[in-house]
């Protein structure tokens, strides 16, 4: 079931598992949980709330449900909200129910990753209605600014907020850097090269004059990078391609000014702090004690 919902967001279901597996390890790698175990019997079953503390756009309920899967399978989650969905302060995300040393052994496993992965598809819809203001066609995309060992989540959460991806490897396209086109000789050099070598993966090249934007254009590349440019450099790009290729601009980008930039024409705005650098979104578990729920034991005095 959890493994359907992951292939449905388009989430690779060993790849998830391998990211919890690491993250349980580090909490549960010289023993249990002992808080847990020494203040709550084990048969004790009981109800918590996922909720957010700031309003943001959440990203990672699914992996969420991963985890508590993988540490209780009798734990029963009732989704409140969705991927994808803006959320406001005190919104109740998702209800677990279940036995409670599980659903506490897995809580800062689920955080850890919800807070994260929601904080990234925050800032992206943050830059996605910026860009939207300037053209409706323009898109925001990350880059391979990742952590280590998380970049297909962190990808699945910039969709979640509206973005969209780049390549998500080395091997999947081609983009030619300026180190490329120094090794090689020229923008057009490298191009051909890439393009025998690779003749059917897509190829991108990072421009950083207009004069190597034309000679890109000349050699046939699809996509173009205006790396640092102007936003009169950039509508400069723009007519002179002609819409024979499509532009992404990249390099030190602001969201302040990103409606702007989109209006330049290009079609993209390439954004390494979607990834890098957003902030967590704050949300916490609260445990709920119905009446028909017994409350956790307390040590006594003395």
């Amino acid at each position: 079931m959890i493994e359907e919902k992951l292939l449905c967001a388009g989430l690779d279901p060993a790849d998830v598992r391998r990211v919890i597996e690491t993250a349980l390890a580090e909490d549960l790698s010289v023993g249990p949980d002992v808080t847990t175990l020494a203040t709550i019997p084990p048969d004790m079953a009981g109800r918590a709330d996922v909720v957010a503390r700031s309003a943001g756009v959440v990203a990672g309920l699914v992996v969420a449900e991963a985890v508590f899967a993988e540490v209780g399978p009798q734990i029963a989650v009732e989704h409140k909200a969705v991927d994808g969905d803006r959320v406001e302060a005190a919104q109740v995300l998702m209800t677990v129910q279940g036995p409670l040393q599980a659903i506490l052994t897995a809580e800062r496993t689920v955080l850890n990753l919800l807070t994260h992965l929601s904080g990234i598809a925050s800032v992206t819809r943050l830059w996605a209605d910026a860009v939207a203001q300037g053209a409706e066609r323009a898109r925001v995309r990350d880059t391979r600014k990742t952590l280590p060992g998380l970049r297909a989540l962190e990808k699945y959460a910039v969709r979640a907020g509206g973005g969209v991806n780049h390549r998500m490897s080395l091997g999947d396209a081609a983009l030619i850097k300026d180190n490329h086109v120094a090794a090689a000789g020229s923008v057009k050099a490298a191009y051909e090269a890439v393009r025998a070598t690779a003749p059917d993966l897509p190829i991108e090249v990072e421009c950083d004059t207009l004069e190597q934007v034309a000679e890109a254009v000349e050699a046939g590349a699809g996509l173009i990078l205006l790396d640092n440019f102007s936003l009169e450099q950039m509508r400069s790009a723009v007519e002179l391609v002609a819409g024979r290729a499509f532009l992404e601009a990249s390099g030190g980008l602001r969201l302040e000014q990103a409606s702007a930039v989109a209006a330049t024409g290009v079609d993209f705005l390439s954004v390494g702090a979607l990834t890098h650098s957003a902030p967590a979104l704050d949300i916490g578990l609260d445990l709920v004690a119905p009446a028909d729920y017994p409350t956790p034991r307390r040590p006594e005095a003395g």
